[in-house]
């Protein structure tokens, strides 16, 4: 058996899961509760301070794994990380397109960030739960995962001029469609009474937006992670340690996603690797630290 195959195997107590649970709400609360308990406009240094503080909680984490399980079993989780954070960068172009077609003020963009992570957070923890039992049960999965992947890399290679259009976006019509919305905003509400009727904001507009569409993006994501990894606890502590820090992450390249003209391309060379990888998953098993060069080149595309 060789190294890549064996790390593939990590007992985890019960209490590791709730500790590291506990660890995410506790950061959820703080962040909400003291230190944007008032609303206020993000500032870049504000957006660089919590970029570097939930980038350093991540390499803490990964440090303790490397004493308590291992240092294969944190560079998965390194990878893994920057992996996830690396796909992110992609989702960063639709959300400023929504709060600007929305004409979201830049002081509500955290609260509506802030609800939609945790809608996030939900979300792909039950996806990475159900990625797991399907692994476990049916090792085909993971040829359509890897299929999957080298198709998505392919399309976001040759893409030109694809260009999130939140006028013509299906979802906001749909919303639009059922739920009464406001022209206006109203503070950092998401519902207001009016004439007696109950209406949401742009804000919740947003909120639900966002949401719909990380649904869409998970579906690249997840798969990919289970590219580096199939120990589901690696793939559950990666995905949301790299969610947590996706609104600092936010605010701190908002200003200058304009000039990632080749991150489409990066995007596309990790998640073409990771399907190839996951698709001679039977014959190739290259080391991690092979992972984690070819995430870091496609980051520094």
């Amino acid at each position: 058996m060789t190294p890549a195959m064996a790390v593939e195997t990590m007992a985890v107590s019960p209490w590791v899961w709730a500790g590291f649970v506990g660890f995410v709400l506790a950061m959820l609360a703080l962040d909400l509760g003291v230190f944007h308990r008032h609303t206020h406009e993000i500032s870049m240094k504000e957006a660089a301070i919590w970029t570097c503080v939930w980038v350093g909680l991540a390499l803490c984490f990964a440090i303790g794994l490397w004493v308590f399980y291992g240092g294969d079993i944190a560079m998965l989780f390194v990878a893994g990380y920057f992996m996830e954070e690396s796909l992110s960068v992609d989702n960063l172009f639709v959300i400023i397109a929504i709060f600007s077609y929305l004409k979201i003020p830049r002081r509500y963009q955290h609260r509506v960030l802030f609800w939609g992570i945790i809608g996030a957070l939900l979300m792909r923890g039950g996806f990475v739960y159900l990625g797991v039992l399907l692994i476990e049960r049916f090792d085909f999965v993971l040829y359509i995962f890897g299929v999957l992947l080298v198709m998505t890399g392919a399309r976001i290679a040759i893409r030109s001029d694809d260009v999130f259009d939140p006028a013509e976006n299906r979802m906001i019509k749909l919303v639009r469609r059922f739920i009464p919305v406001t022209h206006e905003l109203h503070g950092n509400r998401f519902f207001i009474m009016e004439h007696g009727t109950r209406h949401a904001t742009p804000l919740l507009l947003a909120l639900i937006v966002i949401e719909l569409t990380d649904v869409v993006f998970a579906v690249d994501s997840i798969p990919a992670i289970f590219g580096i990894t199939k120990i589901g606890f690696i793939v559950f502590t990666a995905t949301m340690m790299a969610l947590l820090g996706l609104r600092s992450l936010y605010f701190l390249l908002a200003g200058t996603l304009d000039k990632f003209r080749f991150l489409h391309y990066g995007i596309a060379f990790i998640l073409v690797f990771i399907g190839v990888k996951m698709l001679l998953e039977s014959y190739w098993h290259p080391p991690i630290y092979l992972s984690l060069l070819m995430i870091v080149l496609g980051i520094g595309t």
